[in-house]
């Protein structure tokens, strides 16, 4: 079994989890696809996006597979006026990881996390695990505490 650095941070804290890989598309690494790939519906797949408040602060927004980032909703949850997302050629210098890839866990820097309320509504949920073709499976208060993340509206 593949360990990457988002796994072996949850087994540190002990946290049960599995692990799902898939075929990659470099030309669709859209969630909807990845929740096809590991048989699971698409809002129960969340995506990490870099997000920048206020062109200074890096926050991570974690958001169900089929549903949009609200801009506004991230920039008062982080406590500034405007939220746009990071530039894609600065996520892996930033996160130390590629698009298709970014997970909270393991980045480079602890980015601050918020997480979208819908995250509390399943019983499982989908990440990366921090590598294209590879997801994480587990709970969602696991995830929260692991993520150290705020759960707030995120969505339109």
């Amino acid at each position: 079994m593949i360990k990457t650095n988002a796994a072996r941070l949850l087994d540190q804290l002990g946290i049960h989890y599995e692990t799902r890989e898939y075929e990659v598309d470099e030309s669709d690494l859209s969630a909807e696809t990845v929740a096809r790939k590991v048989g699971m519906p698409p809002e129960q797949v969340f995506k990490t996006l870099l997000a920048v408040i206020d062109g200074k602060e890096h926050v991570f927004a974690v958001v169900p597979g089929d549903a949009e980032l609200d801009f506004k909703k991230l920039a008062a949850a982080a406590g500034g006026k405007k939220a746009e997302m990071e530039h894609l050629k600065e996520v892996q210098p930033l996160t130390g990881y590629i698009r298709g890839g970014v997970t909270v866990f393991g980045a480079k820097k602890a980015y601050p996390v918020f997480a979208d309320e819908t995250i509390e509504l399943f019983d499982w949920i989908s990440v990366s695990a921090g590598r294209r073709g590879l997801q994480l499976i587990l709970g969602p208060a696991d995830y929260i505490r692991a993520a150290n993340a705020k759960v707030v509206a995120l969505t339109r």
